[in-house]
């Protein structure tokens, strides 16, 4: 590597001998042109003529804010057009500002408002939550022949509720003694499995994937990978309960017993599945449970105290028309790891780290160099307002730490905006010497989302239940 460093500045020392001697003089122009900043009545941005020599740098500049002003090392490399409407800003721990482009600006973040969301549900609930799935009965158990005598009852808002979890559920059912139900399959008006929106349809998938005749190839291989992470891929079981009667959408009756509580794995793994993958479905559930986008606007507004005309969103996954400023997006970033850090955690928790974690940063900043750098959020949408593209979350560099940062682009290709997007990032690492790992060390996200239980009501233990009839 140190003869990599050598050669880098040799090859500079050329190129700048041919600048004196005249030689580059009338050669092409750089790939990367200056930012096209907008004319304002304040400039955000001061140029100086100080020169340094250096072998990562040629110069500085004074970047100056209405509090603070940092004199921090540059590229020329920084200065990167943006085709559309940009907005950047990008900040040290301290809230010293690096960079500053359009910050007061309402853009569209697109799926950054996954962050939003994953603050807000995270604040309220904490990340050890788990939700849970009820399983009640109104009838009783013969456990002469193994069937349970009435409906089964299934309530719960689990956004992550999978073919895995009912065919537990059914394995539970069958230790319980029950392998037919002679009645029909309730659930809740809000119930959901394999992220089907619609009660009944998935009231539908509930009571087939409970059958091993009826269940799908996909659920009996769901069954098996979650199996596999809970070390029982030695002996697979095959669960099944036959349900005669229908199933639809109604209330739970007041005198029905509880059989069992499927919990989910702790909410910090949902976030971080949720914003792995960027997951529409999850997100939204996640901020119905909370009341909607309005609540997670609230809670934003109220922990950053930053206003409606600089935190305005419609929905809580980002699709659609929804404003935010870099600068409020900055400021719930930094409420966010305050958060976080009250449980030892950081954002390589509930965020993806480039080029290690599944999912949309999977395959970006995925060099040698870079890779476990950078931990953030994406966020695309390809035909509103005119194609938007967004990334926002922490990167480490060799000589400056750990920065905070936000980018937000749109009325362009989404192509194009990511790739200059990672040569922004790419260039704020370089100048201050270059990219360096977070630390993290990853986990399959399978495994992550295998830890779910099955918790049993006191009165009510295998093989010996009140529910039991002669």
């Amino acid at each position: 590597m140190l003869r990599t460093y050598k050669n880098v500045i040799l090859l500079l020392l050329f190129i700048l001998a041919l600048l004196e001697n005249g030689v580059a003089q009338n050669g092409p122009p750089p790939f990367l042109q200056p930012i096209e900043i907008k004319p304002t009545p304040t400039p955000l941005v001061k140029k100086t003529s100080i020169a340094t020599p250096s072998s990562i740098s040629n110069g500085r500049s004074l970047i100056e804010n209405s509090s603070n002003t940092v004199d921090v090392p540059t590229f020329s490399s920084l200065d990167i057009s943006f085709p559309g409407q940009t907005g950047i800003l990008v900040e040290t721990l301290d809230g010293k500002v690096i960079r500053e482009v359009n910050a007061d600006t309402p853009l569209n973040p697109a799926s950054n408002v996954k962050i939003a969301t994953a603050y807000a549900i995270l604040k309220s609930f904490g990340p050890d939550y788990r939700f849970p799935t009820y399983i009640f009965t109104d009838g009783q158990i013969d456990s002469s022949n193994g069937v349970l005598l009435g409906n089964l009852y299934v309530t719960g808002r689990d956004p992550m509720f999978h073919f895995q979890h009912a065919v537990s559920i059914a394995e539970t059912l069958n230790k319980l003694g029950i392998r037919e139900v002679r009645g029909d399959l309730i659930v809740s008006d809000k119930f959901s499995i394999a992220y089907v929106s619609s009660a009944q349809s998935s009231a539908n998938v509930l009571h087939s994937t409970l059958e091993a005749n009826r269940r799908s190839a996909t659920a009996t291989q769901a069954w098996l990978d979650h199996l596999y992470y809970l070390g029982r891929n030695n002996s697979p079981s095959t669960p099944s309960v036959y349900i005669t009667g229908r199933a639809y959408v109604a209330e739970v009756p007041r005198n029905a017993s509880l059989l069992m509580i499927h919990e989910s794995a702790p909410l910090r793994e949902i976030v971080k599945f949720m914003m792995c993958f960027s997951h529409n479905f999850v997100a939204e559930r996640l901020g119905d449970v909370l009341g909607g986008a309005y609540v997670v606007a609230s809670i934003v507004q109220r922990d950053t105290g930053v206003g409606a005309n600089e935190f305005y969103i419609q929905t809580s996954s980002g699709l659609g028309i929804n404003r935010v400023t870099p600068r409020a997006m900055m400021k719930l970033l930094r409420v966010f790891r305050s958060e976080l850090s009250r449980y030892g955690m950081t954002f390589a928790d509930v965020m993806p780290v480039a080029g290690i974690d599944p999912g949309t940063l999977q395959h970006r900043f995925n060099d040698i160099y870079s890779v476990g750098s950078v931990v953030g959020k994406t966020g695309t949408l390809g035909n509103t307002d005119g194609g938007v593209s967004s990334l926002t979350g922490e990167i480490q560099t060799r000589m400056g730490g750990k920065l905070l940062f936000v980018i937000f682009n749109q009325r362009g290709g989404v192509a194009r905006f990511r790739r200059l997007q990672d040569a922004y990032i790419h260039a704020v690492q370089n100048e201050l010497g270059g990219p360096a790992n977070l630390g993290y060390s990853s986990m399959g996200m399978l495994q992550r989302l295998a830890k779910t239980q099955i918790i049993l009501p006191k009165d009510l233990s295998l093989g010996n239940s009140s529910l039991m009839g002669n």
